[in-house]
């Protein structure tokens, strides 16, 4: 099986693309990646589409993209471009077309670029099971290209670039018939209308491979690439995006999961983050995640190749295998290890940091849904007894002196895991990077049935070399559980988010990984509340990780849309809403769409559907059937939550007494 689809898997090589002149920003080749969003205004609303663009181009937006729905508002565009212009910008605007070909060809003669969803674009969606014969199948390949030339045709007149959008939640029935609901079916769906946009000898194009689910976003982006080599394809720029990422913290974390681990490979021309907020604060978190990679062919350290053929399917999800020690590895969920290994004077109120929430009024700890499984304590043991559940992690040396408490499991660096004979009967760590992963230590790991790896780097180009590391142990017949160690130094708690999400996030997407443990450095003489608060921010963001990659459901999980000129109702405003009524709904997956272009198969794999059809009137969904019909929004979450009930999924929320040091 061909698995090549990045420039190099050992040392960090942006793939070049074709560069494709979008206004007077050039795409691809070897310029910089750029960072673009979408506004969110009426398109009719002509200044205020204005005033929201020149806000977003003063975030760092680099290319604007515009909702055109019909007719109307592709001809509006026009009056959009002209008092741009008339005010000195001169971004490149882009039209986003849904299920209107016509608005298409009118938008191609004003616009820089069209983006076009094949799903919808002359393709039919009714979610009906199909069964075409390779006859049917290629007339109905016939009767979109002829629908399609048109467009390709007045872009190649008007020098109008294009981008090839597929979104998982969007396929047409007949793509999902002969290929399913897979990477493979949006890949197929894209090279469709690409080929036809090469029989008309028209190469402006740009492509993309949009999911929620990040794991289906990354293997689509990765099998396009291989596929675009493989058929002998033009190398076309690639536009990165998870799409209805959510809000907040989720929303920046899912988004990096997903671009960050393609920016790691060198894919990637142009990004957007698409968040429930308003569009000018997506630029920055794009353009935070595009700068790590500004210089990392400098930073980065090469290393070897590995030998042989990689051990795992880049195009498709497989856990690694391993065996369970005590509960990591094996059918566990991945763990989360909170370090606390630099905070003086462990106190039970500290604890928090590790999700659990001391009681003095009951001198009791209940743990929150992030409570982190091992605490990480270092040379300096907990001086008191730990809540039921949560297990210690101390250095060699401490265990040793403290006189192997049951409760206590050691970790060892290479050099004392060599030597030491002295060992927890169950369950013992061992501190591992690439290098030290020679034959003796893979032999020893592998006739130890207690090991559990803790894996870790100092290369600026992380994920990669850890990625390697999981390659070896694979390779070498060891099935130890691994965890992954991330240390990084006093970013910003922006930068840490996003860079964490980008590098356990990136490995959890290939399977790789039996828990996450992430450290940071800060100053000794800083507050001991500031440690606390960096802590717990470093816990949350461990499960936030794991859910983003779809390896562990803590939390109620917002598949929500960023918002745009065909948005329904307040986005920001409802999701807030819905959120505050059932975020203790752990595990439970929610859409919230503002239309119906973003409707059923946008959320393609959510539990339950909020989506907006008319004016004040919401559609609510159990998958995706439509289950209630046009119900008034001051009833819908009321509505929604009794369709919960219903299901038996819906839980009172628990009114939990406040903690010390909330």
């Amino acid at each position: 099986m061909n698995k090549t689809y990045c420039p190099s898997l050992t040392e960090y090589k942006r793939r070049v693309a074709r560069v494709v002149n979008i206004g007077d920003l050039p795409l691809g080749g070897n310029y910089p990646i750029r960072v673009q969003s979408m506004t969110t205004v009426d398109t009719m609303d002509t200044l205020g589409s204005v005033e929201q663009t020149l806000r977003m181009v003063e975030a760092g937006c680099e290319y604007v993209r515009i909702t055109a729905p019909s007719m109307k508002e592709a001809q509006n565009l026009l009056e959009i471009k002209k008092e741009l212009r008339k005010r000195g910008c001169t971004v490149p605007l882009i039209a986003d077309i849904h299920f209107t070909p016509n608005a298409a060809e009118l938008a191609a003669r004003i616009v820089e670029k069209v983006r076009v969803n094949p799903g919808n674009y002359a393709d039919k969606k009714k979610f009906e099971e199909i069964e075409y014969t390779d006859t049917t199948y290629a007339a109905e390949v016939d009767r979109i290209r002829e629908r399609f030339r048109p467009l390709v045709k007045i872009c190649k007149q008007y020098g109008t670039a294009m981008r090839i959008g597929t979104n998982h939640g969007s396929l047409s029935d007949r793509i999902l018939s002969r290929y399913g609901d897979t990477p493979l079916g949006m890949v197929e769906s894209a090279l469709e209308f690409l080929r036809l946009c090469e029989e008309e000898n028209y190469y402006d194009v740009v492509l993309s491979m949009k999911a929620s689910n990040t794991q289906v976003m990354v293997q689509a982006y990765r099998l396009l690439v291989q596929k675009l080599d493989e058929e002998g394809l033009q190398p076309y720029p690639l536009h990165l995006g998870v799409t209805e990422a959510g809000e907040a913290e989720d929303g920046r974390i899912k988004s990096a999961v997903g671009i960050g681990t393609l920016l790691e490979d060198g894919l990637g021309d142009t990004v957007r983050v698409s968040l429930t907020e308003a569009p000018e604060a997506e630029a920055p978190v794009a353009k935070m995640l595009i700068d790590r990679y500004t210089h990392r062919a400098a930073a980065a350290q090469p290393f070897a190749p590995l030998v042989g053929e990689e051990p795992i399917n880049p195009f498709q999800y497989f856990r690694r295998v391993t065996h369970e020690v005590a509960n990591l590895g094996g059918q566990n969920v991945p763990r989360v290890i909170t370090d606390l290994s630099r905070l003086p004077n462990l106190e039970y109120a500290d604890l928090r940091a590790a999700g659990q929430l001391y009681s003095p009024f009951l001198d009791k700890f209940q743990m929150s849904d992030l409570g982190a499984d091992y605490i990480y304590t270092g040379q300096r043991p907990a001086p008191f007894m730990l809540p039921n559940g949560l297990k210690e992690i101390v250095d060699y040396a401490a265990w040793r002196d403290a006189g192997h408490r049951a409760d206590h499991f050691p970790v060892f660096t290479q050099a004392e895991y060599a030597v030491t004979a002295v060992r927890h009967p169950e369950l013992n760590f061992v501190f591992q990077n690439l290098a030290s992963l020679t034959a003796p230590a893979l032999d020893q790991l592998r006739a130890d049935g207690t090991a559990v790896v803790i894996l870790y780097t100092d290369n600026a180009h992380a994920m990669p070399e850890i990625r390697r590391a999981f390659f070896e142990l694979m390779n070498a017949g060891v099935t130890c559980p691994v965890v992954i160690n991330r240390q990084y130094p006093a970013l910003s708690p922006e930068e840490t988010q996003l860079y964490a999400a980008t590098d356990g996030g990136g490995l959890l997407l290939d399977g790789l990984g039996d828990g996450i443990v992430l450290s940071t450095e800060l100053l000794p003489e800083r507050p001991k509340q500031e440690w606390l608060n960096t802590l717990d921010g470093l816990n949350q963001l461990s499960f936030g990780i794991l859910q983003a990659a779809r390896t562990r459901m803590s939390k109620t999980e917002y598949i929500s849309c960023p918002s745009c000129g065909r948005t329904l109702f307040d986005l920001q405003e409802t999701t807030a809403m819905i959120r505050k009524r059932t975020d203790h709904l752990k595990g439970v997956k929610i859409g919230i769409m503002g239309c119906i272009v973003n409707g059923p198969g946008e959320m393609a794999d959510a539990d339950y559907g909020y989506v907006g059809v008319g004016k004040g009137k919401i559609s609510l969904y159990r998958g995706q059937e439509v289950i209630k019909k046009s119900v008034p929004e001051e009833a819908a979450v009321d509505e929604l939550i009794e369709l919960m009930r219903e299901d038996g999924r819906w839980i009172e929320k628990e009114v939990v007494e406040e903690p010390v040091g909330a």
